[in-house]
């Protein structure tokens, strides 16, 4: 897909197996996709990237099928093997730079944010979207002080690229966020951990204009 038409918006699940239930990532993935999700991320820490290359490509297939974008977590590596849209890196990650540099200009390049100087840096750097949180309190990962809903306003008023929104974000909260200004909303517990995963993406992705 040329980037050009590759626009991070919408519900964006980010597909963890420690936060699956112990289901498989590929069924998690399609039912999200099922539900509304516009891009899905693979995310794992605890495999190798050639452990996880059958598993992301599959992944790439599948999104490809549907129209949704599919952006890997950490490795631009991987991305580029498996042919995903994009890859998402975090402040300690493969400089952005050297990313662009790799992987060209169609990938989109993602970069994890927690402050308006980070958000800043992403920008100016060439960076496509950034993620910036977490603005409500998680269980799936320790980053940070929350910065709340005015702390998103902020951001948004300073930044012209993209921004998703990830951090404690369930279908009771997301239309607040949205209308703070988020282009996109990254979740995962609230639907990959839910009883009925298609449901629980719906319920968010709903709160998005068609």
């Amino acid at each position: 897909m040329p980037k050009a038409h590759k626009n991070i918006s919408g519900l964006y699940v980010i597909c963890d197996p420690v936060f699956s239930k112990g289901r498989d990532i590929l069924e998690v993935a399609s039912e999200v996709m099922r539900g509304g999700a516009r891009v899905i991320q693979l995310r794992d820490k605890t495999h190798s990237v050639r452990e996880l290359y059958p598993v992301a490509t599959e992944l790439a297939r599948l999104a490809s099928e549907k129209g949704v974008l599919f952006v890997v977590n950490d490795s631009v590596e991987l991305a580029m093997a498996v042919g995903a849209d994009g890859v998402h890196l975090g402040q300690d990650d493969f400089p952005l730079k050297a990313a662009r540099k790799a992987a060209g200009d169609e990938m989109l390049i993602g970069i994890s944010t927690h402050c308006i100087e980070e958000a800043f840096a992403a920008q100016e750097e060439g960076a496509d979207y950034i993620g910036f949180g977490p603005i409500f309190k998680t269980p799936t990962k320790d980053a940070g002080v929350p910065k709340g809903v005015e702390g998103l306003k902020s951001i948004r008023e300073r930044i012209k690229i993209p921004i998703v929104a990830i951090g404690g974000i369930n279908a009771v909260n997301a239309a607040e966020i949205i209308a703070a200004g988020a282009d996109a909303v990254a979740v995962i517990s609230a639907v990959t951990e839910a009883d009925d995963i298609y449901m629980a993406a719906a319920g968010i992705a709903g709160h998005f204009k068609a």
